[in-house]
């Protein structure tokens, strides 16, 4: 018998890993949630990595303060603070609702979900798998 390939399962059935903190896993949720609404998800999306850096101990000032404070810890390498730099002025575009300010695009917010949703992976998930070191 000849059964079709599945390419995508609707509606996806992506969840956030429940060793993620609730605020985070909340921010990340509503991100997903929202992708077909791209000015909501991209700001839900900047605020789960906000909610990140907090969490990871980087309280003080702005997100641009604490973006760069975390590539001097050693947290996010430069390029991760690049992308996440990126996330922060798109989120800023649909808060500030100024009129030559575009909105944003599915695009735009696929691209600060999976950026938001790797940074997990890397923060959280990743560290969560590691064997304990034999003492």
């Amino acid at each position: 018998m000849n059964n079709p390939m599945v390419v995508q399962i609707y509606p996806d059935l992506w969840e956030v890993d429940e060793i993620v903190p609730d605020k985070i896993r909340s921010y990340l949720s509503q991100a997903h949630q929202t992708l077909a609404a791209p000015d909501a998800s991209v700001v839900m999306s900047a605020s789960s990595i906000d909610a990140m850096l907090k969490d990871s101990g980087l309280t003080e000032g702005s997100l641009y303060a604490r973006i760069e404070e975390a590539v001097a810890a050693g947290l996010l390498t430069q390029k991760m603070a690049d992308w996440a730099h990126r996330v922060r002025l798109d989120a800023n575009n649909p808060r500030h609702a100024d009129q030559e300010t575009p909105h944003m695009t599915r695009e735009d917010a696929r691209r600060a979900f999976d950026f938001a949703n790797a940074l997990t992976e890397y923060l959280y998930i990743l560290p969560s798998r590691m064997p304990p070191e034999d003492g």
